[in-house]
């Protein structure tokens, strides 16, 4: 959690806001792909990219 507050005033102090969305859609995907490894839902995913 306190990665996250450092990100987060680091953003804000250097003026990049602009990069929390990437950050943001980076986690997202992240977390689809781990969780498509070994579901059912796998093939739905790979279907996105």
């Amino acid at each position: 959690m306190e990665f996250i507050k450092e990100l987060w005033y680091f953003l804000r102090e250097r003026k990049k806001l602009w990069l929390a969305p990437i950050i943001i859609i980076m986690v997202i995907f992240g977390g689809l792909l781990i969780l498509a490894q070994g579901s059912v839902v796998a093939p739905f995913i790979y279907t996105l990219f």
